[in-house]
């Protein structure tokens, strides 16, 4: 699938890869890269951020996502999320990503997983989380 800018699946993979070197992961060794294509064409670097308390520790997509956020790119203006991490099959993200995918992006948003063999699985946003509970979902008329 090509993307805006001559950005393709196989480029963004490759970010993801760049982005993993950059992973704080000592405790772990497990280092995870991302990459996130906005609607501009610009490409959001993320990396897993491992902290010793372990519960604060950020994931790749996340820390991809929020910083694109923050530097005022609308959300559900991105065209696709890589994410690449050392496993057997392609990564998967996590269900903690996989809902915040679902807030921050569109249901048919391209999700990319590979690993560092090469593999790389493509699946959208809304088959990451089926039967999912999002913005939608919430009544803010205040009839409960």
């Amino acid at each position: 699938m090509s993307m805006q800018h001559g950005t393709d699946k196989d480029e963004l993979v490759r970010h993801a890869l760049a982005a993993r070197e950059r992973a704080y992961a000592p405790y772990s060794g497990f280092r995870v890269g991302s990459a996130l294509l906005d609607g501009q064409g610009n490409v959001h670097y993320g990396c897993n951020v491992e902290n010793a308390a372990y519960g604060p520790t950020n994931c790749a997509e996340r820390t991809a996502l929020f910083r694109a956020v923050a530097d005022g790119h609308q959300p559900g203006s991105f065209q696709a999320i890589a994410v690449v991490g050392d496993t057997k099959g392609p990564i998967a993200p996590c269900g903690v990503c996989r809902q915040v995918l679902l807030e921050l992006c569109v249901p048919d948003m391209p999700v990319y997983m590979a690993n560092l063999k090469g593999d790389i699985a493509e699946t959208t946003v809304a088959q990451l989380l089926p039967g999912s509970f999002g913005p939608a979902d919430l009544d803010r008329s205040g009839r409960g």
